[in-house]
């Protein structure tokens, strides 16, 4: 237990996270032959011992924080250190398709990282456990790499476009959209990832959001007191953070 009782940063466990999962990927991919020969229901094979026991054992695939992978029988404590992976994943090797199988695999894998993750970050705040999961989803899943499945690349945020959700007035005094808006609401959805750098809090498009010259974080307006108008005015905004960076002698 103590794993569990240890505090730790979000780097810290997005180390673990990402460990775990190259062990994992490992498994079902480059190693996948000799994972596949692990997991017959007839017989166990424990380091270099290879057993046949009389009934079939629930077996486990667990990645390791030094990007290793085991096939092994689970925890024997009650409650375990920490989250444990599905059991019986031999029982229905030989009566699916191979790459159903480690399909089927690389989901479970990817649902026990998730929960290994945030039983280690069960003491983070808030924002902390946003950044956490922000962090894991730029990586594509388990079960995107094993069924070659190319994840929606993250659009980039035009670092020139001071504020979402602005407007402009023309010479004859009409106010008109920023084109720079309609292209971006062309692509709402795919923007939704996007935090904020103050609060953390989701993208929403109702909100009046501005974006940093310096370090390219976005932020609500109403964080950082910034109001449409007074956007229109800034030739160049900084955000607090990097306000204090540049005063610092």
């Amino acid at each position: 237990m103590v794993m569990a009782a240890t505090a730790r940063t979000v780097e810290e466990i997005f180390k673990d996270y990402t460990a775990r999962r190259a062990g994992l990927v490992r498994a079902l991919t480059d190693d996948s032959d000799e994972f596949y020969a692990q997991c017959d229901p007839g017989k166990l094979q424990i380091g270099k011992f290879l057993f046949f026991p009389r009934e079939k054992e629930n077996l486990c695939l667990y990645g390791h924080p030094n990007e290793r992978w085991e096939v092994t029988l689970p925890a024997d404590e009650v409650p375990p250190e920490l989250p444990e992976p599905v059991l019986g994943i031999n029982f229905a090797r030989d009566g699916m398709n191979r790459n159903d199988w480690l399909s089927l695999i690389a989901v479970h894998g990817d649902s026990w990282l998730l929960s290994v993750a945030f039983y280690l970050g069960a003491r983070l705040n808030r924002n902390d456990r946003k950044r956490l999961f922000s962090m894991i989803n730029d990586h594509p899943t388990v079960f995107e790499v094993v069924t070659d499945r190319k994840p929606r690349e993250k659009p980039s945020i035009d670092s020139g476009s001071k504020s979402r959700g602005s407007t402009k007035r023309s010479s004859d005094g009409q106010v008109r959209s920023n084109p720079k808006q309609e292209n971006y609401h062309a692509a709402e959805d795919e923007h939704t990832d996007t935090l904020c750098g103050s609060c953390g809090g989701n993208y929403n498009a109702d909100e009046f959001w501005i974006g940093c010259d310096i370090c390219e974080r976005w932020f609500h307006g109403k964080c950082v007191k910034i109001t449409p108008a007074k956007a229109e005015t800034i030739k160049q905004y900084k955000c607090p953070s990097c306000c204090i960076k540049r005063n610092r002698p």
